[in-house]
């Protein structure tokens, strides 16, 4: 953990990262890991998508989500047709068995963090944790910082 003269920003990615870890045991045994259902969060979002839309989205390699999105498609959690625009290309889309994978897995880990919030925080931490949501979502929609230290 880190120390109390660690920065702000230091001890929130902690505590987010540390969150993010517990959520996921909730998940079970569903074969598809974590860049797998962000994929299936992104295409549910955003609708249909290519390869290149969705690596940009998560700022990685279109190669690297090759192994994640093949694995979707074998599992018939996406679907995969060409592009009309440019046939070189496949537009990328969620099943309706990918839909419900997603939703079943974001309801165990609500349903956790529900219980967990219900069973450890005071009413006034709940509501101060109330107001640090709506915080995080204006840092997450942040898009430049004029200082990165």
């Amino acid at each position: 953990m880190p120390k109390r003269s660690t920065s702000d920003g230091a001890r929130l990615r902690f505590a987010m990262a540390a969150l993010i870890r517990r959520l996921r045991r909730e998940d079970g045994p569903i074969g598809i890991g974590p860049t797998g259902l962000a994929l299936l969060g992104l295409l549910l979002q955003s609708g249909p998508a290519t390869a290149s839309e969705l690596a940009a989205a998560e700022n990685l390699q279109p190669q690297s989500l090759t192994r994640a999105l093949r694995g979707l498609e074998q599992e018939r959690l996406i679907g995969r047709r060409p592009d009309e625009d440019d046939r070189r290309r496949a537009i990328l889309w969620i099943t309706p068995k990918g839909e419900d994978l997603l939703r079943q897995t974001m309801r165990k880990r609500v349903a956790w963090l529900n219980a967990a919030i219900e069973a450890t925080l005071s009413d006034t931490e709940r509501e101060t944790l109330r107001a640090a949501a709506d915080l995080l979502e204006r840092l997450a929609a942040a898009d430049e910082c004029a200082d990165r230290g």
